[in-house]
């Protein structure tokens, strides 16, 4: 309620009053270094947040392109029974989430192979390389994430910060001009708007941005998670064959 009446009243004014501008510079004139410091610090999680959406957008489309390109290309290899071929296979797509995990099992699988049978422990190792392969890509396609949640949450409280601080700035004002009138608020008023507004514009684009990139994180651990099962499975059947 308190807000609406806010906006309901600074809307008011800016129609009433021509003498005071509407435009950024004028409004940023009229503030306090306070609600400057908030704006700064908004502008500051803003550019940070737009930062790690540019980052990470194009992480995600290369490990989904070179991914594409990976797959298909490495189990024909693996078909054909050609590790090597698909060890150089994966580090040609350094990119792909999938080849970073695969390659992590196949060198191990290969350390292994100095003699035609494979033992239980040996395709354990695999898949304890594999799985900790999976959990440092994870690591690594989360980089940054972390932080538009932070700025989500938080981003809209910094800006309900300099709410307060222009009430307090208009409550100064009506003390010193000794005045109730809109003249003796305007300041005060412009900050609680402009403060409150800016938070949530810096915070509403880094919750999207949060969910969509958490949802691609996702989807990335379910296909690491299958690819890992994929080649265990293929270890356990040479293993079997070698056996024969």
């Amino acid at each position: 309620m308190l807000g609406a009446k806010l906006i309901t009243l600074g809307f008011w004014f800016f129609q009433e009053e021509q003498a005071v501008g509407f435009d950024p510079l004028s409004m940023w004139h009229s503030m306090g270094w306070p609600a400057r410091f908030v704006v700064i610090v908004l502008v500051f999680m803003s550019a940070w947040s737009i930062g790690i959406m540019i980052d990470r957008y194009i992480a995600y489309s290369a490990a989904r392109k070179q991914s594409r390109m990976f797959a298909p290309a490495v189990a024909g290899a693996l078909r054909e029974g050609k590790i090597d071929e698909a060890i150089a296979i994966a580090e040609q797509n350094k990119r792909s989430h999938l080849a970073k995990v695969v390659t992590a099992g196949l060198q191990e699988f290969q350390a292994h192979q100095v003699s035609s049978e494979i033992s239980g422990e040996e395709i354990d190792a695999s898949r304890r390389a594999l799985d900790r392969a999976a959990a440092i890509v994870h690591a690594e396609l989360k980089r940054g994430v972390s932080g538009l949640a932070t700025i989500g949450s938080t981003a809209p409280f910094v800006g309900l910060f300099g709410t307060v601080l222009g009430i307090i700035h208009a409550f100064m004002g009506i003390s010193s001009a000794k005045s109730t009138g809109l003249a003796a608020v305007a300041g005060g008023i412009s900050e609680a708007l402009v403060t409150t507004a800016f938070g949530l514009f810096v915070a509403i684009p880094a919750v999207w941005a949060y969910n969509y990139f958490t949802g691609k994180l996702e989807a990335f651990d379910v296909e690491m998670d299958n690819s890992s099962s994929e080649l265990v499975d293929y270890f356990i059947k040479r293993s079997g064959r070698g056996k024969k």
